[in-house]
């Protein structure tokens, strides 16, 4: 947002902002995919400026009015954070002992006040059957992290050539020892070894070679809160069809189970028009 307004000679307001792009990783947060996608730069201010985005058909009402008042693209308009706090959906997944004792103790929150403030589709509980197992730090995705992921913020076009087919992203409410372990059940199933497992990187390789040597995938696993991750897989070294055919033939359907959304597929079937009547 502040490119646009820089861009179009407005100037911004620091605060409101930052506010816009909370609600970017509020949307994220519960539909599993970003606000504004377009892989034509210019389409995608356009479409910010216009504020031209689709909510899941699961968005309740109320849902659907803050996200639409928080990212209204007229600064004077959209909604501030003491207003939004004071809204009930806000205050209703406000987990209000968890703060009083974070007051008490100075210590710092290191998880969401309340899974309901993401999703009341994503059950918390089920992460805390799943042993803890140790995956090394992940890396953290900020507000501009998460937006620069749009193919219209993506600039690596203009300094090398890259090829999507090699590359593939969702999203997860699953913990990260759960998202390994499936990628560890997803590799041995494809015929493929774990040679390296640090910081939230697997990466998986064939026992023989190919027609381009031998195929290795990397998946990475970013946190954007510590019940949400996103998940990146890229072909490391090998043949890309080799690489194409054992992905969509067997990896990304094993992969259902732990994911939220498929970045960069649109869900037309599940969403419509944010334009409240």
């Amino acid at each position: 947002m502040w490119r646009l307004r820089v861009i179009s000679r407005k100037g911004y307001d620091g605060v409101k902002v930052d506010t816009w792009s909370c609600g970017v990783i509020l949307f994220v947060l519960m539909a599993g995919y970003l606000p504004f996608q377009d892989s034509n730069l210019m389409e995608m201010y356009r479409k910010i400026g216009k504020a031209e985005f689709k909510c899941p058909a699961w968005f309740q009402s109320d849902v659907r009015k803050l996200v639409s008042r928080i990212l209204d693209p007229n600064p004077r308009n959209r909604m501030p954070i003491t207003k939004i706090m004071e809204t009930y959906w806000f205050k209703k997944g406000l987990d209000s002992k968890l703060i009083h004792k974070n007051v008490e103790t100075k210590e710092p929150v290191t998880a969401l006040a309340d899974v309901n403030v993401v999703s009341s589709s994503i059950d918390s509980s089920s992460s805390k059957n799943i042993e803890k197992e140790d995956v090394g730090k992940l890396t953290n995705l900020n507000a501009f992290d998460i937006i620069s992921l749009s193919e219209g913020f993506d600039l690596t076009n203009l300094f090398e050539k890259t090829d999507k087919r090699k590359e593939a992203r969702f999203t997860s409410s699953q913990s990260a020892s759960a998202i390994i372990s499936k990628l560890e059940d997803v590799a041995t199933c494809s015929k493929l070894t774990v040679k390296k497992k640090e910081g939230g990187v697997l990466r998986m390789e064939s026992a023989s070679e190919g027609r381009k040597g031998v195929l290795s995938i990397d998946a990475e696993i970013f946190e954007v809160t510590p019940s949400f991750h996103l998940v990146e897989i890229k072909k490391n070294n090998g043949d890309t069809l080799e690489y194409q055919n054992l992905w969509k033939q067997d990896m990304k359907p094993a992969l259902k189970d732990i994911v939220w959304a498929w970045q960069g597929e649109h869900q037309h079937q599940q969403t419509e028009d944010h334009v409240l009547p």
